[in-house]
């Protein structure tokens, strides 16, 4: 089967005729199931078994459910997830790419990927594309629910198969796209039939244009194209080629400029100082060039410095309409070079992995007014003041209106106030037990920092031991934090204390000389300090991902256990530094909430009990 295209359309169609789904960017293909093994067909009619293990890998634990409705033929896209509404595109290219079956290995434990499901094509052996999309859709949430398989995409979720989602308001699910900057919606007639290799005028795609102002300064008279170029470090940088969008009278006048302005280089090419600035439609950058562009429009009141570097990364991740920024060149962090903007665009770049320990808890941030820049002037917050706009979401606890961080509006509202540390509670707002456990090791100063590597690690050979899976973060200061998740709603922490005490008990009495867990400073020396106690209703701990009040931008940072030895630098984590990280490698605590101990723990307890 060729697949079914979709036509591209510049407004969103509306009426009771269509329902609307998130369009992600990622590869198209075909899931053909006839025996224990599935094939993922791609456009071209290739396998791509052997480049996404991981779904290949599910769907064998799942055979035996499925067996019996097979042969099953499903239509959808393999997508590495930012978010619920937003993929990233190169991260399947690159896996693409890759030949080395180790290779593919290694990217999969780091950036593994989904298939979402969007259509039927076969079930139990009958063909289902003569029937409209609506009575798919219908055996395609009945089929998967009766599979336990999720009817819904959550980036969060292990499941390697999930359905997409269909909203019957397009402005809902437009506004959702925007503000998590993702690639756009496809609009499909609810009595549309599947016919396959046709575009088809019942299934429209809208994208979520991103526009970036650029310099041109080359035209090739081959084929016709323009060289658009940007600023980056005071170095011209060439990021798109452009030749779509141009009416013809655009064209023939840029060309006669460039022709009697420009100097001629290497065959018919021809070259201008900057001097031309013009505004790109794109969906994205790809690592060296901008993805789909076509000319928008001339910007004759913008100078070529203005085309840089730091204004193509704000013009591709504009900010939600809803979030008022005020102020966007502050110094926040002069030593490092980092503005107010810089760091709006930190947090929206690790929301991904911030959200998810934020949600739904009870939060406290210290806010710093004038930033790290000498007036350190800092105040915690834990009431949602009286200008908190209407999508700041909050809940009354003991009289205190504390705000929740549910989504990325509310945690860029935040950045704009400058709060600068996320500090929140061991349990949700749905428990009064917590739903993990954590360990905080503080040595005396940074210089005594490899005493929190060797808590770390003595910690984790207990827990090994006990098989108990646990992860490990900086404090974004001179410490380390070791946690273990729990299922919500079980452990009281009575029952979590039992355990935290026994295990700092344990390792002062093994190694004296190194812990203690002596609450007054003074009386601790040079040891680092074992905090149990911190462990309770009420407390709280820096989130993950979280600045730190430091001068040098640090960041809570979470780490692969095979990270923590004696090289391991805290200052190595600051803002900068994180963005790189998660291009590079996953986030060590994404697995975090489907790793629960439950029995294990139980066990545990019951023993010290």
């Amino acid at each position: 089967m060729k697949p079914m295209l979709l036509t591209v359309a510049d407004e969103i169609p509306n009426g009771d005729e269509w329902i609307y789904e998130t369009k992600y960017d990622g590869f198209r293909c075909m899931l053909e199931w006839e025996e224990k093994t599935p094939i993922l067909k791609s456009r071209g009619g290739k396998s791509l078994n052997h480049i996404f293990p991981e779904v290949i890998e599910y769907c064998h634990g799942i055979y035996d459910r499925i067996r019996s409705i097979l042969p099953l033929r499903l239509d959808g896209e393999i997508v590495y997830l930012i978010n619920n509404f937003k993929s990233d595109f190169s991260v399947v290219q690159l896996r693409n790419r890759m030949q080395n079956q180790d290779t593919i290995t290694a990217h999969v434990n780091n950036f593994p990927c989904h298939y979402i499901v969007f259509d039927i094509l076969e079930y139990k052996s009958e063909i289902q594309t003569n029937r409209h999309l609506n009575t798919r859709k219908q055996l395609l949430e009945k089929l998967f629910k009766s599979l336990k398989i999720p009817s819904h995409v959550n980036y969060e979720n292990s499941n390697r198969i999930q359905t997409i989602d269909v909203f019957e308001n397009s402005e809902l699910l437009w506004n959702k796209v925007k503000v998590c900057n993702g690639e756009g919606i496809i609009a499909k007639k609810k009595t549309s039939k599947w016919v396959g290799g046709t575009r088809s005028l019942s299934w429209v795609k809208i994208k979520n244009w991103r526009y970036v102002d650029v310099i041109l300064t080359k035209y090739d008279k081959n084929n016709g194209y323009f060289n658009g170029t940007i600023y980056q470090n005071n170095v011209l940088i060439e990021i798109v080629s452009v030749r779509h969008g141009l009416t013809d009278e655009e064209s023939k006048t840029l060309k006669a400029f460039f022709e009697a302005n420009g100097t001629k280089q290497k065959g018919e090419v021809w070259s201008i100082e900057p001097s031309i600035c013009v505004n790109i439609a794109c969906i994205d950058f790809q690592g060296d060039k901008l993805r789909e562009p076509r000319f928008n429009g001339f910007k004759f009141g913008t100078t070529p410095r203005e085309c840089n570097w730091e204004s193509m990364r704000r013009q591709l991740n504009p900010l939600p309409e809803r979030v008022e920024v005020t102020h966007p060149e502050k110094p926040i962090w002069p030593i490092i070079h980092y503005t107010k903007d810089d760091y709006l665009y930190y947090l929206q770049k690790i929301s991904t992995y911030m959200l998810p320990f934020l949600k739904d808890r009870l939060l406290t941030v210290i806010r710093y007014p004038h930033g790290m820049t000498g007036n350190n002037d800092r105040f915690f917050q834990k009431h949602a003041p009286d200008y908190s706009p209407n999508f700041i979401k909050t809940k009354l606890v003991d009289d205190i209106n504390y705000i929740l961080c549910n989504d990325i509006e509310s945690l860029l509202w935040l950045g704009n106030q400058l709060a600068l540390e996320f500090h929140i509670p061991f349990q949700t707002i749905h428990t009064n037990k917590p739903t993990e456990i954590v360990f905080d090791l503080d040595p005396p100063s940074i210089y005594e920092f490899p005493l929190a590597v060797e808590a770390a690690l003595r910690m984790k050979a207990i827990f090994d031991q006990f098989e108990l899976t646990s992860y490990i973060k900086t404090s974004g200061g001179k410490g380390m934090q070791v946690y273990l998740p729990i299922p919500s709603d079980t452990f009281s922490y009575e029952d979590t204390g039992i355990f935290t005490k026994f295990v700092c008990n344990f390792l002062v009495e093994q190694y004296p000389k190194w812990f203690t867990m002596e609450r007054l400073k003074k009386n601790r020396g040079n040891k680092l300090y074992l905090d149990y106690v911190q462990h309770k209703e009420g407390k709280t701990i820096i989130a993950p991902y979280s600045p730190r009040g430091s001068e040098l931008g640090l960041i809570a940072t979470p780490l692969n256990w095979n990270e923590v030895n004696d090289s391991l630098n805290p200052s190595s984590f600051n803002i900068p530094a994180i963005l790189d990280r998660i291009k590079e490698q996953s986030n060590p605590f994404r697995d975090f909430r489907q790793n629960i101990n439950t029995e294990m723990f139980k066990d545990v307890l019951n023993q010290l009990k």
